[in-house]
This record gives structure tokens, C-alpha cells and sequence, in this order.
């Protein structure tokens, strides 16, 4: 298979690993739900250091490499940050944790799932970094959400909000210190993502902010609607 430039949308190289990912999640619920405690944290743990493991191996190899960039290769992004530390919700399950990492998650990886911003395809060790991080979330909070039987508050939507902006707060000076563009809160992903739709710099930034309430919200309502019916 041919290397390219771009991951591009619709690609065999961007489908399969999705159709795989769901197909282990249903595996692993199905298996799961009826082991015993014991052995559902054990899996929980394991999903969570191979995921923090992968993307620390990754940096590792990518430092030996010597074209390790403080300006673009450090796991800031929001969803190699989350990757890099999952392993202490998965150690620790606390729902403090869940509550923030669940809005975090839903709606940062499917954004990276949908529109993937991936410099070089399939075999490249940063294409299986790419979908290891942002599939291995997903499994990792279905998880929590289905074996585990964890559901946010609405308290959650503003725990998690605050969470963010302490977040990009931090990034805003990591950008600044480094002229770095971490988060995209300098300029939008060259490969195009849902940030094209709401203007140029900073609009796109601001908009961004303004729909994060109504997109928790929204992650928020199945749950809702799940609590009133039982």
C-alpha cells in the first residue's frame, strides 16, 4: 500500500482500523459483563498502561530518532495528553476522573476519528500511534461506562468545562513559550477538520469555546434520559 501524504477521509486506511475498533469493543463488553470484579479491573488497568505505554514508547522512539520537535511533538494535544495519563483513571477508576475525561474523549476523539489528522498512512509507527490513542479512549470510557456502570452528572458538564479551560489556559502559554500551535489555538490542522467551518483565527478559537456547553450537554442527555427511565 502506497505511503501518503494524508490519512484521506473514506480511505481503506481510515475505515478499517474504526470497523476493528468497534468490533473489539463488542467483543470485550460482551466478554466482560459477566467476569467477575477482579477480573473486569484487571482488563480496565491493562487498556489503560497499553494505551499510556504505546504513546510513551512512541516519544521515546521518536526522541531516538533525533527529529524529536519541542514545537510539534510533545503529547500536548488533548487527546495524546488524555492517552499519556488514562492509565491512572483505569488504576484508580475514580469518577471524579470519569466525569471530566468522559466529555473530554467523546467529543475530542470523534472529531480526531471522523476527520483524521494523520501525516503519513499505514505502516508508519505514528499512524498506529494515531489510532491507538484515539481508539483505545473510546474502548476505555464505553468500558467504564458499560462494565463499570459509570454515568455523569450534570455537574459533570461543568466540572469538565472548567477542567478544559484550565487546559487550554496552560496550552496558551506553552504556545507562546514555544511558538508552538498545541490544541490548534494558533492556526486549524492543515488536514481540514470541523474548525474549517467556523472562520479564521481567533473566531474559529471563540466559536469553539462558545458550543463546548451545548456539545457536553448533548454527550449529557442519553445519559439523562437513562437515569429518568430507571
Amino acid at each position: 500500500m502506497p505511503l501518503l501524504a494524508h490519512v484521506q477521509f473514506g480511505s481503506l486506511e481510515h475505515l478499517l482500523p474504526i470497523g476493528l475498533a468497534v468490533l473489539l469493543c463488542f467483543a470485550l463488553v460482551f466478554v466482560m459483563k459477566n467476569k467477575s470484579e477482579r477480573l473486569k479491573n484487571q482488563v480496565f488497568k491493562m487498556l489503560g498502561f497499553f494505551v499510556s505505554a504505546f504513546i510513551a514508547v512512541f516519544h521515546l522512539y521518536k526522541i531516538s530518532q533525533g527529529d524529536y520537535s519541542l514545537q510539534t511533538d510533545l503529547p500536548l494535544f488533548l487527546c495524546s495528553f488524555m492517552a499519556l495519563f488514562i492509565f491512572v483513571f483505569t488504576s484508580t477508576k475514580s469518577f471524579r476522573v470519569f466525569e471530566i475525561l468522559l466529555f473530554w474523549i467523546i467529543l475530542g476523539t470523534s472529531q480526531g476519528v471522523i476527520t483524521p489528522d494523520i501525516k503519513i498512512g499505514f505502516p508508519v509507527f505514528d499512524y498506529f500511534r494515531y489510532w491507538v490513542v484515539h481508539l483505545g479512549l473510546l474502548i476505555i470510557i464505553v468500558y467504564a461506562i458499560v462494565i463499570f456502570k459509570m454515568k455523569p452528572t450534570l455537574k459533570s458538564v461543568v466540572k469538565s468545562f472548567v477542567a478544559l479551560q484550565v487546559y487550554f489556559v496552560a496550552l496558551m502559554l506553552i504556545n507562546k513559550i514555544l511558538n508552538a500551535n498545541y490544541g490548534y489555538l494558533n492556526y486549524k490542522p492543515k488536514a481540514g477538520s470541523v474548525l474549517d467551518y467556523f472562520g479564521d483565527w481567533p473566531t474559529y478559537v471563540i466559536i469553539g469555546q462558545l458550543i463546548l456547553i451545548p456539545a457536553f450537554l448533548i454527550i449529557y442527555f442519553p445519559f439523562f434520559i437513562f437515569k429518568k427511565k430507571h
